[in-house]
């Protein structure tokens, strides 16, 4: 390259919009990988807060049978672990 070879306005323009277009893409990249990520985590997080309460309210109704609960036992089982859905009105 002789001293008068350089880059004209239009190039550089283009470089630094291709530059930029790669630096977004891949940071759109880091972002959607996190967020993927994040959504998973939650979605096991509230999987396995529903198994506990299944297991919560099996175990209630197990215990309240033991002792001679009969079918009450169930109700109680029921309303003391998840709430009666007429409750939220």
């Amino acid at each position: 390259m002789t001293g008068r070879d350089h880059l004209s306005r239009g190039e550089i323009a283009k470089d630094a919009l291709q530059a930029g277009a790669e630096a977004t893409a891949h940071t759109v990249g880091e972002v959607a990988g996190i967020v993927t990520r994040a959504v998973g985590d939650v979605a096991a997080a509230v999987g396995g807060l529903a198994t506990e309460i299944f297991e919560i309210k099996d175990s209630s109704r197990r215990a309240l049978a033991e002792h001679g609960g009969g079918p009450a036992a169930d109700s109680v089982a029921d309303s003391a672990v998840v709430p009666d859905e007429t409750a939220l009105d």
